[in-house]
């Protein structure tokens, strides 16, 4: 049976229908926005894997129908998730997660397709809604619903769902997760904003997240199914104090262990006490005692932050570990850096490229290219580990972005540097925030390159512990306490405001005082950071490295572009050809010319603008013969543009062919005596010739005087004609 329910949100209809299709899934939900349509359907196994995590998949897929295209290639159909896909997947998986039973092994997936799309929706916050709601009306057991809304900040108001349109005016780009009580889960964008701002949208999406979520709710009451019953092994009370009483006294010792590698070597030869010296009395229940371990150990550290105000590595709650940058440690690099804090390091290199490096990115929307990236790479060794390294992961690409995100406000626009910027961050240590360490790497390889950043941009990580009367915000968090905490939330930003910002709760009901807290002792901690990189590198290098292409830029007119690129591109290749330089053409009359070296840049440069200048009247110019015939000589003085040097204006004095002087490939120099109204060129080598006669014998040259008469409109052949005529009359 099919059952639909819809509300208004932000001006438009947002519909939910359950039972239309997909019915053999456990849940699916039709949703529609605008003209944008959205199919989720969740599955889970009906008996539970071997493993000790959640094995949850989410898979977010544009289907090109959704907005009247066909996808490109030879196969013609979607192929592997794009960036976007795969950015859209983490972010409904992320707020959903921690709301699925922390015992709950089966295996689960959540399928979310786009199956229209209009232009002014931006279809993942629907999607997000959509997997929400296919998993709340079915029987998986999932403590939601959730939805997920948009913010944009236009002209000092908040907009709720903007597109693309509106979202190029707005200061931040917000993607806001939650329940109808609390916000989840928080990631976005912004152009500088302030703490306020940031706290601002925040309350500004819950009515909306909470009018959705409700939604979601009246159609569970009305078509949802029971929730399944799964079996579940709980630890008892007898084998958590066994434990307890094992590990007591080394877990304070463990606790107070500063170093990473140390402290999960002690951790894991303890685990292994345990397992050992209680597999006798709980036979085939390792997987309880390894858990009820880990719960012992997670309550130890929370009690020992709050209680005694101390952290794994014996920081204070603001306390920033030890931070050493290293530039230019890359010699053929176009700009590098060495950014580490504490045990986390990340190594980031700028290269600068050409419009030819540009990203061409096709989706549902226009095709474009993306002239800014940046690349994050996590291999194993970072954290001490060795397994599988089969290529970039999804945490890859979602740290990346954050990181590509948080820079993208301060670098310089295209019309004054014109170049393909490519960041790569290689995380060669982590223990906690390697993506904020992504971001001041980043920043300053982009400065060492030379690149015209605006501003410094730095990122820190923080973190909550909270109990029912108490609680801690850590600054610059290890892996453990990101683990081991209630909130994770990473802000970049210059001295002026966040650029970026991603936060995951795993709490229900943060108050909003706590948030705001949390978001100014951030912002003190990355004044602090600033201050280090101001202090290594105060502005971008002056001058960029010698490795990396120079770009001129030249503005020509619009009318002037076919000119250029010539008859089927032959003046565009010539210029190429001849200067070794690469030459792009944009619609509105800019020319980047990139080369090497400076000199084959000039050249093409050079090239371009005699190509498109106008002759002047009484300039000398150098030109090549190229056409000889009875009455004088064809030079070009301009690509392209030829005159007519007539045989009494090449010498002196009179010479009998035009060959005694001339001969064509010859470079002469020529001034320009006149233009007539057809645009045809007069031209005078004669002319030099007696001024230089006359310099040479320290006279000022008199006014030149033709050697004949100027090249008539009709063609100069009348008078010869009335001659003619004269002739005929006489005879009669």
């Amino acid at each position: 049976m099919s059952y639909k329910e819809e509300i208004e949100v932000g001006g438009k209809t947002l519909s939910i229908e359950v039972g239309k299709v997909a019915k053999q899934a456990d849940g699916a939900a039709w949703v529609r926005y605008g003209d944008t349509i959205v199919l989720a359907a969740a599955t889970s196994a009906d008996e539970p894997m071997d493993a000790d995590f959640l094995p949850l998949m989410v898979d977010y897929r544009e289907k090109m129908y959704a907005s009247g295209k066909i996808p490109g290639g030879y196969f013609k159909r979607e192929g592997r998730p794009s960036e976007v896909e795969i950015l859209s997947s983490r972010l409904i998986d992320r707020p959903i997660r921690p709301l699925f039973p922390k015992n709950y092994h089966h295996d689960t997936q959540v399928l979310v397709s786009v199956l229209s799309a209009d232009a002014e929706t931006l279809p993942d916050v629907i999607a997000g809604v959509a997997a929400s709601a296919a998993l709340h009306v079915s029987d998986i057991p999932f403590a939601g619903p959730i939805a997920t809304v948009r913010v944009g900040l236009i002209n000092g108001q908040y907009i709720l769902n903007p597109g693309e349109e509106k979202l190029k005016t707005s200061r931040m780009d917000l993607v806001v997760s939650g329940t109808a009580d609390s916000i989840t889960m928080v990631e976005g964008e912004a152009k500088e904003i302030t703490e306020e701002e940031m706290i601002g949208a925040i309350d500004f999406a819950r009515p909306a997240i909470r009018q959705i979520a409700e939604l979601q709710e009246r159609i569970r009451q009305a078509v949802g199914v029971p929730k399944r019953e799964f079996q579940v092994q709980e630890i008892s009370t007898e084998m958590m104090d066994d434990v307890q009483s094992l590990v007591r006294e080394d877990l304070k010792t463990l606790c107070h262990q500063c170093d990473k590698a140390t402290r999960r070597q002690e951790k894991a030869a303890l685990e292994d006490r345990v397992l050992t010296e209680l597999a006798e009395k709980y036979p085939e229940q390792e997987n309880l005692l390894a858990e009820a371990f880990d719960k012992l150990y997670k309550e130890a550290v929370r009690r020992m932050v709050l209680e005694e105000e101390r952290r794994l590595d014996d920081r204070g709650y603001d306390d920033i570990r030890p931070i050493t940058i290293e530039l230019g440690l890359l010699p053929r690099a176009h700009g590098s850096a060495l950014f580490t804090r504490g045990q986390t390091q990340a190594l980031a290199t700028t290269t600068l490229g050409t419009k030819e490096d540009e990203q061409r990115v096709d989706g549902l929307g226009e095709e474009y290219f993306r002239r800014y990236m940046l690349h994050y790479n996590f291999p194993p060794f970072s954290t001490g580990e060795t397994k599988k390294y089969m290529g970039l992961s999804r945490r890859e690409v979602g740290h990346g972005n954050l990181a590509q995100r948080a820079l993208a406000a301060v670098l310089p626009p295209w019309e004054s540097f014109s170049y393909t910027l490519r960041v790569v961050s290689d995380v060669l240590e982590s223990n906690g925030s390697s993506s904020m360490a992504s971001v001041c790497a980043g920043l300053l390889s982009l400065m060492d390159a030379g690149v015209p950043v605006k501003r410094h941009v730095a990122g820190i990580a923080m973190g909550l512990i909270k109990s029912e009367d108490r609680f801690a915000v850590l600054t610059d968090i290890l892996g453990d306490e990101d683990h081991l905490g209630d909130m994770d939330f990473k802000v970049a930003g210059t001295r002026d405001g966040i650029t970026a910002f991603q936060m995951d709760i795993k709490i229900q009901g943060l108050p909003t005082d706590i948030m705001r807290h949390a978001l100014h002792k951030a912002a003190q901690a990355r004044y602090f950071i600033l201050g280090l990189m101001e202090e290594a590198l105060p502005a971008p290098r002056p001058e960029m490295s010698p490795y990396a292409p120079r770009i001129l830029t030249v503005h020509v007119p619009v009318d002037t572009i076919g000119m250029i690129i010539g008859p089927g591109g032959k003046m565009i290749r010539e210029i190429v050809e001849k200067s070794g330089a690469k030459v792009d053409i944009m619609d509105d009359g800019q020319v980047n010319i990139a080369s090497v070296n400076g000199e084959a840049g000039q050249m093409a440069k050079d090239m371009i603008l005699r190509l498109i200048e106008a002759p002047e009247i009484g300039r000398v110019y150098t030109g090549t013969v190229k056409k000889i015939t009875d009455f004088g000589a064809f030079v070009e003085i301009l690509p392209g543009k030829e005159g007519l040097l007539h045989i009494s204006e090449i010498d002196r004095g009179r010479i009998n062919t035009v060959t005694d002087v001339l001969k064509v490939g010859d470079e002469i120099e020529v001034k320009l005596l006149g233009v007539d109204d057809r645009g045809k060129l007069d031209l005078s080598r004669r002319a030099l010739l007696i001024a230089k006669d006359h310099a040479d014998r320290g006279e000022e040259a008199p006014e030149y005087i033709r050697n004949r008469p100027p090249r008539r409109d009709d063609g100069g052949r009348g008078g010869r004609d009335r001659d003619r005529g004269r002739d005929r009359d006489r005879r009669r």
